[in-house]
């Protein structure tokens, strides 16, 4: 039997589990600040809630990456690929909810797609909607918070703007039919030289003249460009808005890219994405929109606005991990009974009372075995207990890193640890 995980799954160290932990935590943080309330949903949904994302079913290339299966009575079931879907689905079976609703969620998210360098089949995504709103602020507030996350990781980030609404319409201008290939083509203008942007154009139909008019329309025309265009201006006017609610600090990291598209049929008006600016990585690090299609599809009604954001945590951490060795000092102090186990486990608890990480030797080690247990472990501090310090109410701490001893009454040992 090979003891191994399942391909493109993983299991994280304590050391590791710990700093993802400490990111996490720290973007609930700024969730809860902006407003956005935990929610927490199955990790298996039923597939034909997964499934109805896309009109195009199984042709779907996420479609094609659901972990699928029955259970015991013949169900569909899957594993939930994003933490969109099953907001969607909560939204629609909670009929009682007050609008606007925000949410977040950090989750585990599955999709049994090829594993490659940066790509597993287990993963999470840290997301943050706001549903029932129209209102452009809703975008304002997701851009501000995705900026405040980065700036309290240490990371200097920018955020790009488009809106679908405004791609339509400038394509719609060139009267281009097939403008959802179009668009799958414009996504990749950063990534492909002029000449394989032409090509790509030109295998839809797309003559050379109108592809280079193309070229430079979404690589340099600004806003008061377009507002001077005969096109439709409702995308033009979405983003004036949204700028106009980013002051000068926000706005200086927000910056306009007319060939963002971030996937078909899903969003419907803003799309934005962020990238780290000191080259640690070129792939985004965070990407939302506007989708007030999905959650109707589920509810069986019109339209409902929802515009949410999602943090690449993966990406994130594969970063904070290499600029951050952060070193696991957990627990904080070990305790070495020396044939006093009961009157140590007392004090073990005093100390957690206090709130203070502790340990205890759970195999009856010697003294020296002891100290090897707790270099190994990074554990800072050591106390030991012996018939003489309880005899006296004073109680042996060593530095492990210093090597430096004191006498401390258990109350000083706990005062003491509480500052470290």
């Amino acid at each position: 039997m090979d003891i191994l995980t399942p391909r493109g799954m993983r299991d994280f160290s304590v050391q590791e589990t710990f700093f993802r932990d400490s990111i996490f935590q720290l973007l609930q943080k700024h969730f809860v600040c902006y407003g956005f309330l935990p929610l927490d949903t199955p990790q298996v949904e039923r597939y034909d809630i997964l499934s109805a994302k896309f009109a195009a079913g199984e042709g779907s290339d996420v479609m094609k990456e659901i972990f699928k299966f029955k259970d015991r009575g013949g169900r569909q079931l899957g594993l939930r690929f994003d933490l969109t879907v099953p907001l969607s689905r909560y939204v629609a079976m909670h009929p009682e909810l007050k609008f606007p609703f925000k949410r977040s969620q950090i989750g585990r998210v599955y999709r049994d797609g090829p594993i490659r360098l940066g790509r597993v089949r287990e993963f999470y995504q840290c997301d943050c909607d706001t549903v029932g709103s129209s209102s452009m602020l809703c975008e304002a507030e997701l851009i501000c918070l995705a900026i405040d996350v980065f700036s309290s990781l240490g990371l200097s980030a920018r955020i790009e703007v488009n809106n679908r609404k405004l791609m339509n319409a400038l394509l719609d201008s060139f009267g281009i039919a097939k403008k959802e290939e179009a668009i799958i083509i414009i996504d990749k203008l950063k990534k492909l030289s002029p000449k394989e942007f032409r090509g790509e154009l030109s295998s839809i139909g797309i003559s050379g003249s109108t592809a280079d008019e193309i070229l430079s329309l979404f690589s340099t025309a600004t806003l008061p460009q377009l507002k001077k265009m005969n096109i439709n201006q409702e995308g033009v006017k979405e983003l004036e808005e949204l700028f106009s609610y980013l002051d000068s600090s926000v706005r200086r990291k927000v910056k306009l890219n007319l060939s963002l598209a971030r996937g078909l049929a899903y969003y419907t008006g803003t799309v934005f994405e962020g990238f780290l600016t000191k080259g640690e990585m070129t792939s985004s690090v965070c990407g939302g929109g506007r989708y007030d299609n999905m959650i109707g599809l589920y509810a069986g009604k019109g339209a409902v606005s929802a515009v949410g954001i999602s943090f690449g945590v993966e990406p994130i951490i594969t970063v904070l991990s290499k600029k951050q060795k952060t070193q696991l000092n957990l627990p904080l102090v070990y305790i070495v009974p020396i044939h006093t186990q009961k009157k140590s486990f007392f004090i073990a608890q005093k100390l957690r009372d206090c709130g203070i990480s502790t340990s205890i030797d759970l195999i009856g080690r010697g003294v020296s075995k002891n100290l090897d247990y707790a270099h190994k472990m990074n554990i800072p501090y050591v106390v030991f207990v012996g018939e003489k310090e309880i005899s006296s109410k004073k109680y042996k701490l060593r530095d492990m890193q210093s090597g430096k001893e004191r006498l401390l009454s258990l109350e000083s040992l706990g005062s003491f640890l509480k500052k470290k």
